[in-house]
């Protein structure tokens, strides 16, 4: 399994995940440009997609719409003029040989869902775009071998912008997006041993700044006892490309903002 993240942030959200026999767009948010590049650099064009899924109907995730169009197209929100298969939360489909299985988020659009992609050997979470996440999932999430979940907003950056406070309250609020520390607990209950790359996405350009993100996240893993050097964390940038998995070594570094854990001392008899 492999993945690229095109763009993750109000300017655009793209996801492409890849394993032996199947590709699939999570979302076609962004410039027409970045989707095509992307596709074209990991070997495909957009008529090689097996599938299309959507998170939800905000622009930043289905600006790209008409690209896509003539692929097949997997949501639960509906797609004006566009025809799809209606997914059902908490209802695993098949395409190829990987199992998908939305997962019900808190947002302030109807049918926003994330994502649970499983193949023989390996599992990925995607998760933006929610104000929370219901216990009841984290069974599910637990385990995954690749994590993107976003860490939209630091509290007191997003108080302080020039926003109309009842934009900041959404924001904030059970329907909006989660914060650096909401992002950082769920990540303490989902990670594991198995877990070998966890992605902080849609990251707020005006109420947070990745570094910001990566310090809470990273600093909460270590608490509870994550201090890996086989574990990448990163930040994604809304105009940076950012792989994981099965690429290339070098190809695979999380991008240009990344924790370093701080390893505990190893006893030597």
């Amino acid at each position: 399994m492999r993945f690229a993240l095109f763009g993750s942030g109000s300017k655009g959200n793209s996801f492409l995940l890849q394993d032996e026999h199947t590709s699939l767009l999570i979302d076609c948010g962004g410039t027409k440009n970045r989707i095509v590049s992307g596709l074209k650099d990991a070997g495909i064009g957009v008529e090689d997609l097996d599938a299309v899924l959507i998170t939800h109907s905000h622009t930043d995730h289905i600006g790209q719409l008409k690209l896509v169009k003539d692929r097949p197209l997997y949501s639960a929100c509906e797609l004006p003029g566009t025809e799809r298969t209606k997914i059902e939360p908490d209802q695993p489909f098949q395409i190829g040989h990987l199992t998908v299985t939305p997962i019900a988020l808190s947002h302030d659009v109807p049918d926003t869902v994330g994502f649970v992609i499983e193949s023989f050997a390996e599992k990925l979470v995607y998760i933006t775009d929610t104000g929370y996440i219901r216990d009841a999932v984290l069974p599910l999430l637990q385990g995954a071998d690749y994590i993107i979940l976003e860490s939209n907003h630091d509290t007191e950056m997003l108080m302080h912008t020039s926003r109309p406070m009842f934009l900041k309250m959404r924001i904030a609020g059970d329907s909006g997006h989660l914060c650096n520390e909401d992002c950082a607990a769920i990540l303490k209950k989902i990670v594991t041993s198995r877990t070998k790359m966890v992605v902080l996405a849609h990251i707020s350009q005006q109420a947070n700044t990745r570094e910001q993100a990566l310090a809470v996240s990273g600093e909460a893993l270590e608490a509870h006892g994550n201090r890996r050097s086989d574990l990448i964390l990163c930040a994604a940038a809304q105009d940076e490309v950012l792989k994981g998995g099965d690429w290339p070594d070098e190809e695979v570094d999380g991008g240009s903002c990344r924790w370093t854990f701080d390893m505990e001392p190893v006893a030597h008899n």
